[in-house]
């Protein structure tokens, strides 16, 4: 099974070749790196920018009003802060025009804890990112959703803010990319580049018969069925949350789990009709927890659902700290991990009506 990162890049070679994708740009996109995760290499399209972050939104704003359909990659998250007026102003185009100017753009930005990368390297986005409307805004948390949510990206006609989680970039999938080689090695050998120091000036990828696979922006995902509470996840810590499950499952807790996917618009209907169910949720992101995007979701619980719940509300995210460590303890008491999820369940559960 592919990979994350292969099948972020197969969903841009898609789009390239089927949806009119004109630029991916960014910082090392081009060749010879194709990404600092390999998410663009050997796409036609990609470029190398400078090391400009501003001028790398701009410029896609600029080709999207020309009618180019562009995806630039800000190469890690903790580097598009000070684009943020950039996004505002984007994210009002459609708007403040009455619908004459559409910006058909992706903008690609790599989330999240999980590779030691310390304060310049882990912050997560998603939080800030609900607060600037306007945007679409996807997280995946497989690779099957990853090239699903790319494809209808690539297919809008206004922006959206593409966030995978670094943590998961490396990991396989359980459910093959349509179109894909069955083996591993196979799909690595015909659009992976060869590793240094092999010269790769001459290297093309032989791109499998892929197609137009999506994942409707809006849709949530119940990845697992359960009865007696609602576990609402996306990106890294849907893997941790669906662990926490099948292992609270052994001590006779039945919880439900929910993968957002899409965080803006989010499936209310999905979370409605669960915690409808269940009685009882708990949000679990790894964003910081003051003003986090899970209080919006529970304070919507509270409003809304109030009578069918049968215990408060619980979030459990990052820690409210300005960075994340570099040694390992630091990281892992920093945001959530699984043993932290399976605890929350196991006390959630535990709250009489």
């Amino acid at each position: 099974m592919a990979t994350m990162a292969q099948a972020i890049r197969m969903a841009l070679h898609y789009a390239e070749e089927n949806l009119g994708v004109t630029d991916v740009f960014g910082e090392d996109v081009g060749p010879p790196l194709g990404g600092a995760f390999t998410a663009t290499q050997g796409l036609k399209t990609a470029w190398n920018s400078p090391l400009d972050e501003r001028g790398i939104v701009g410029a896609a704003i600029g080709l999207a009003l020309a009618g180019q359909r562009p995806v630039a990659e800000i190469q890690f998250c903790d580097y598009i802060y000070n684009t943020i007026d950039l996004l505002k102003l984007a994210g009002n185009a459609c708007w403040s025009s009455n619908g004459d100017w559409n910006l058909p753009m992706v903008v690609m930005t790599i989330v999240g804890s999980g590779i030691r990368g310390s304060v310049y390297h882990s912050h997560s986005f998603d939080a800030t990112m609900t607060h600037i409307p306007g945007w679409f805004i996807v997280m995946p948390s497989t690779p099957l959703d990853a090239y699903g949510l790319m494809v209808s990206a690539c297919k809008q006609d206004n922006p959206v803010m593409y966030l995978p989680p670094k943590a998961l970039l490396r990991a396989r999938g359980e459910e093959p990319i349509p179109g894909e080689p069955g083996d591993d090695k196979q799909l690595s050998k015909l659009i992976d580049a060869p590793p240094p120091p092999a010269d790769r000036s001459k290297w093309t990828p032989q791109w499998p018969a892929l197609t137009g696979y999506e994942v409707p922006l809006g849709k949530a995902k119940v990845v697992r069925e359960g009865k007696d509470l609602t576990v609402v996840s996306y990106g890294r810590t849907l893997p941790l949350c669906r662990k926490a499950a099948d292992a609270a499952a052994e001590e006779g807790i039945s919880a439900e789990v929910i993968d957002l996917r899409t965080l803006w618009p989010y499936d209310w209907e999905a979370i409605q009709a669960s915690v409808a169910k269940t009685g009882k949720v708990l949000c679990v992101n790894e964003d910081t927890e003051v003003t986090n995007f899970g209080e919006h979701l529970i304070r919507r619980a509270v409003s809304e659902l109030f009578y069918q719940l049968l215990a408060p509300p619980q979030l459990l995210a990052g820690k409210f700290v300005p960075g994340i460590g570099l040694a390992d303890p630091l990281e892992m008491a920093s945001v959530p991990q699984q043993p932290d999820i399976a605890r929350a369940i196991r006390e959630l559960h535990a709250m009489e009506p």
